[in-house]
């Protein structure tokens, strides 16, 4: 699934392409998404201006000012800028056309998600967006912050991070190697997780996905960046995926283990409790 790094990928890639410019037309493809696709939304958008392209979570929001574009890119989606009249291929589902370019969401499973927002108080309190927890690339997201968030939190700290109601975007890849990077046992359960120790973790977190935007994300199975890169993060795992094989560290052989039905992957020597 497309993480927080892959989905900013895709927004730093759409922004300064798009916005500006006046959408000319469009087509679906697909009655349903995750959720129905509206027939009619070409025409809802055609003549309106795209004015910024922002993110929240794993959420794009196109924001047109009489409305906003919400779309989430699922399991397997993926949004490219080609030129208009590019040919579709199989599970291609949505054109918005700018001209002589056209912005084209390719989703294989359909689980990702288009809605059409229409007041600014409605994007606010969607029951997708209402419940999201804090960014953390934001300022606020700091080690107090996240301490005292924690306390009497019996869960384990991976499984915590992933908690989209706490923090947003994380994803299984990079709490596994933000915690690989703060030397912290993803087994740990948060609340016995002192301050000094969220003071290695916080920025490893920052440190982790800002990292993986520089490297265009993770292209482990369908993601591909607007312009049609792949990107190469997973070059770079400590832990992810990489099981029985040595930590690049000390050399022991990297573990692996189930944690709320994902994968989880660490180092024993490292990551000791």
């Amino acid at each position: 699934m497309p993480e927080l790094p892959e989905v900013e990928v895709t927004r730093r890639g759409i922004a300064p392409e798009l916005v500006g410019l006046r959408v000319s037309g469009g087509v679906t493809r697909t009655p349903r998404l995750r959720y129905p696709l509206l027939p009619e939304l070409p025409r809802l958008l055609k003549g309106k201006t795209l004015l910024a392209v922002r993110r929240r979570g794993k959420y794009l929001l196109l924001d047109f000012g009489a409305g906003t574009l919400l779309i989430h890119l699922g399991m397997s989606g993926s949004l490219r800028l080609l030129p208009r009249g590019a040919p579709p291929q199989k599970h291609d589902h949505l054109d918005v056309e700018f001209g002589d370019r056209l912005l084209r969401l390719h989703d294989p499973r359909r689980f990702g998600a288009v809605l059409w927002l229409t007041e600014e108080q409605e994007i606010q309190h969607h029951p997708l967006l209402a419940n999201l927890g804090i960014e953390p690339l934001e300022e606020g997201f700091t080690p107090g912050w996240l301490h005292a968030a924690t306390r009497g939190k019996n869960t384990p700290i991976k499984q915590l991070l992933m908690d989209g109601h706490l923090v947003v975007g994380i994803g299984n890849i990079y709490a596994s190697e933000s915690l690989y990077r703060a030397r912290i046992d993803p087994r740990t359960a948060a609340g016995r997780i002192a301050l000094k120790r969220f003071e290695r973790l916080v920025p490893a977190i920052r440190a982790t996905l800002e990292a993986a935007i520089d490297a265009g994300g993770s292209s482990l199975r369908d993601f591909i960046a607007s312009d049609g890169s792949s990107g190469y993060f997973q070059q770079q795992y400590f832990v992810y995926g990489r099981t029985g094989e040595p930590c690049r560290v000390c050399g022991k052989a990297i573990l692996s283990l189930r944690q709320g039905q994902r994968a989880t992957f660490y180092c024993p020597k490292c990551q000791r409790p």
